[in-house]
């Protein structure tokens, strides 16, 4: 696996996973009728964030990451990431190797920390992740996400010191 900048071309590889899951509504923030030109405008930053994707061999993308400061001013100094695999290859490390380049960028930029702002609660296996990479759940919005099977479960906002 490869991960690299996104590109135009990428896009299109993109968007049916990205949109397959904003549309169950289980794990993403993004509305669940997000439109493909709205949804690139989301996903494709220019500097100074970036969007990259992990490709396989074959050329296949297997998830993407878009990563951006957090905050603006004074407060610009904590990154934030967000992850989206294909649901097709996902159990194979790929949400890990893009939180890890994520936390390598951020890094590398200076960001102080890499805060998430809405980690869904009931999503066990991005919680579990981000736990192992070393992020504290700093606060939980009650009844934050309106999981479309679950009801109202709690949005964790998630941090990480990148001090050494």
């Amino acid at each position: 696996m490869e991960i690299r900048d996104a590109t135009a071309a990428d896009w299109p590889l993109i968007w049916p996973f990205l949109h397959g899951i904003c549309a169950r509504g289980e794990t993403f923030s993004y509305p669940v009728d997000l439109t493909e030109e709205v949804g690139r405008g989301y996903w494709m930053l220019t500097p100074p964030g970036r969007t990259v994707v992990a490709v396989a061999g074959s050329g296949a993308v297997l998830g993407t990451a878009k990563m951006n400061p957090n905050q603006m001013g004074n407060a610009a100094h904590v990154a934030s990431a967000s992850f989206m695999v294909d649901p097709e290859h996902s159990g194979r490390g790929v949400g890990r190797a893009l939180c890890e380049e994520a936390l390598a960028w951020a890094a590398a930029a200076g960001y102080r920390g890499m805060q998430f702002n809405a980690v869904v609660a009931s999503n066990t296996p991005a919680v579990r992740l981000y736990r192992s990479l070393g992020f504290e759940v700093i606060g939980t919005v009650p009844e934050g996400f309106r999981h479309l099977r679950l009801g109202y479960v709690g949005l964790h906002i998630m941090y990480k010191s990148l001090e050494p």
